[in-house]
Parts: structure tokens; sequence; C-alpha cells
């Protein structure tokens, strides 16, 4: 590895650890306030209540027709390249996210599907 990268890596760490920092010590300030002025804890007690399907079955469906489609899209890109001969550099990128597409669309209508059942 060489510096650029090790600084790439510490630079994109360091900023994602600044941003949450930020975040965190906000909402603690933010409350500190609340209460120093004698509002009531109970401000911060969420009272939504947790869905009552599963989310997690939904989410595998999305990545599993991502995956998918990502497949059938690099599968698809080496057939227009090969047969057809069409750049590696238009092919390969069109059809992966074009069928990457797709698939979140359709992934996103059968979650929508299942979240109203």
């Amino acid at each position: 590895m060489d510096v650029g990268t090790v600084l790439n890596v510490l630079i994109i760490f360091g900023t994602l650890f600044g941003i949450i920092y930020v975040i965190i010590a906000s909402r603690t300030r933010v409350r500190l306030a609340l209460v120093e002025k004698g509002a009531d804890a109970s401000i911060f007690v969420s009272n939504r209540s947790a869905p009552k399907s599963n989310i997690f079955p939904l989410i595998l469906v999305n990545l599993a027709l991502l995956l998918l489609a990502s497949g059938i899209g690099i599968f698809l890109a080496a057939i227009l390249h090969q047969a057809f001969g069409v750049e590696e550099g238009v092919s390969y990128p069109g059809s992966i996210l074009t069928l990457a597409g797709l698939a979140l669309f359709v992934g996103y209508r059968i979650s929508s599907k299942a979240m109203k059942e």
C-alpha cells in the first residue's frame, strides 16, 4: 500500500468519526439545555411502536435482486462486447447499472406490496 491509499483511508475514517461525534455532541447539548430549562425528560423517549412485520426479509429480497441483476449485467455486458463489438467502457457500466436499477425498482414494488399486507 502506498502513502496515498493510507492517507485516503485515514481521511475517510476521520471524517466519519467527526460527523458522528458532532451529531452525538449536539444531541447531548440540546438535551442538557432542555433539562436545565425544566423540560420533562419524557420527550426524549420515542412512543413509536415497532413495525408489525419484520423488515429483514425485505432487505434480503432487495439485496438478492440487486446482486442477481448485477451478475446478469456482467454476463450481458460480456455478450455485448464479444458478439456485437460494443466497447467495454460502455457495455459493462451500462448493463450493470441498468439491470441494477431495474432490480431495485422490482424490489421496491415487492416491498411495498408486502408492507401493505
